[in-house]
């Protein structure tokens, strides 16, 4: 069992879990999941949104987090968010906005990170699948 107290989410695993895709999931992430705290970076949410208006999900950011948070205590990070964006502009291998700041924000204080990109698994230490 791995337990870190403090764990982060990538918009795709938050999508998953909140349509019940867990055979998505390995194992050990599963464990990570249920035996930690869960937070998304505010980006999870924007990008959620922007999602919806692209209607590529059905349900809107609000919808999803309330539910989440609701059915597993999800929630958002309210870390300082120049100290995420300072983070951020280290996270040269990747140049899309929201996944440098989603990484950040695990990243500051040394956190895992759900994530099944493998761009983020080869360049972030402690991203898991």
């Amino acid at each position: 069992m791995i337990f870190q107290n403090d764990v982060y989410l990538d918009t795709h695993a938050v999508v998953w879990l909140y349509t019940g895709q867990l055979k998505k999931f390995s194992k050990n992430t599963l464990d990570i999941l249920e035996n930690n705290n869960l937070f998304i970076s505010p980006m999870v949410k924007l990008e959620l949104q922007y999602l919806y208006e692209k209607q590529r999900i059905t349900d809107t950011a609000e919808q999803i987090i309330n539910a989440l948070n609701n059915e597993i205590d999800l929630n958002i990070c309210q870390k300082n968010w120049i100290d995420v964006v300072n983070v951020a502009l280290t996270c040269d291998f990747t140049r899309d906005a929201f996944d440098r700041l989603i990484v950040a924000h695990a990243m500051l204080d040394d956190n895992i990170l759900i994530s099944k990109d493998t761009n983020l698994t080869e360049h972030c230490k402690n991203c898991v699948w």
